[in-house]
C-alpha cells in the first residue's frame, strides 16, 4: 500500500520547504496550487468512476444511477450517524490548538503535533483514499492528499517548529493500517461477488465534491459521504 507512504512523505516534504523558506507562499502562488488541486480533484474521481464502469450503454448507466443512489443515500445516512458533527468537534478542538500557538509563537510541539495528526487524519479524502488503495491499489487519492498536506505543513512548521513533522508517523501508520485492513478483509469478500468497482465509482463521485470545498465553491460535509461506500455494494445486490 504505497498511498499512505507517499501522504507521509508529502507532509515531510512540506515540512522541509516551510523550515527552509522564509517567507511563506503569496496569495498568487495559494490560488495556483488551490485551482489546481481543486482539478486534480475532479480528474481523479472521474477516472477512478471511468474505471469502474464497465459493460454496455444500459450497464454503464445503472452502475453510474447506483452509485449517485449510493451517494445521495449515504450523506442522508451519514447525517443520521452524525458524522461530520464528529469530524467538526474534532476540527474545532484541533483549531483551537492552532490559535492559541499563533496568539504566542511559538506553539507547543505537543500540542501541534496533535493538532495536526487530528487534521490529517480525520481528512475524509483520507479514509476514501486509503479504501481505494487497499480495493484496488487505486493509490492517487493518497498521492493527491500528499500535496494538500505538505503545503498546510508549510504553515504549520513556522508556528510549531520542526517536531510537528513527526505527525507523518501517526498519518502513516492511520492510514496503511485502514488500507490494510481493506486489503485483508474487505477486498476478497466484495471481488468474490464483483462488488469491488460499485465502491469505486461511490469514492470517485465523492471525491469529485471534493473539489468544491478544496476551490471554495461550496461548503460539502464531507464526511457524511461516508456510508455511501458501504451502502454501494448493497443497492448493488439489490438491484443486480
Amino acid at each position: 500500500m504505497i498511498g499512505a507512504f507517499l501522504n507521509a512523505f508529502g507532509i515531510l516534504a512540506g515540512a522541509l520547504f516551510g523550515l527552509a523558506r522564509h517567507q511563506p507562499l503569496s496569495a498568487r502562488t495559494q490560488n495556483f496550487f488551490k485551482a489546481g488541486l481543486g482539478g486534480l480533484a475532479v480528474l481523479a474521481g472521474l477516472h477512478l468512476v471511468w474505471l469502474s464502469i464497465n459493460g454496455t450503454f444500459l450497464s454503464a448507466g445503472k452502475q453510474l444511477l447506483l452509485a449517485g443512489l449510493s451517494v445521495v443515500l449515504g450523506n442522508w445516512l451519514g447525517k443520521l450517524l452524525g458524522l461530520q458533527k464528529f469530524s467538526n468537534r474534532a476540527g474545532r478542538y484541533a483549531a483551537s490548538l492552532l490559535t492559541a500557538a499563533q496568539k504566542n509563537p511559538p506553539g507547543k510541539s505537543a500540542g501541534g503535533l496533535v493538532a495536526v495528526t487530528i487534521l490529517f487524519c480525520a481528512a475524509p479524502l483520507g479514509i476514501i483514499g486509503a479504501v481505494t488503495d487497499g480495493l484496488s491499489n487505486y493509490f492517487y487519492l493518497l498521492a493527491l492528499k500528499a500535496v494538500m498536506d505538505g503545503l498546510a505543513m508549510m504553515s504549520f512548521v513556522k508556528i510549531f517548529r520542526w517536531p510537528v513533522a513527526l505527525a507523518a508517523i501517526p498519518v502513516l501508520a492511520f492510514l496503511n493500517g485502514c488500507a490494510l485492513a481493506t486489503h485483508s478483509y474487505a477486498a476478497p469478500f466484495l471481488d468474490a461477488h464483483h462488488w469491488t468497482d460499485s465502491v469505486n465509482a461511490a469514492a470517485g463521485l465523492v471525491v469529485c465534491a471534493t473539489a468544491l470545498v478544496i476551490l471554495g465553491i461550496r461548503r460539502v460535509e464531507l464526511a457524511n459521504y461516508l456510508p455511501a461506500l458501504v451502502l454501494a455494494p448493497l443497492l448493488t445486490r439489490l438491484f443486480h
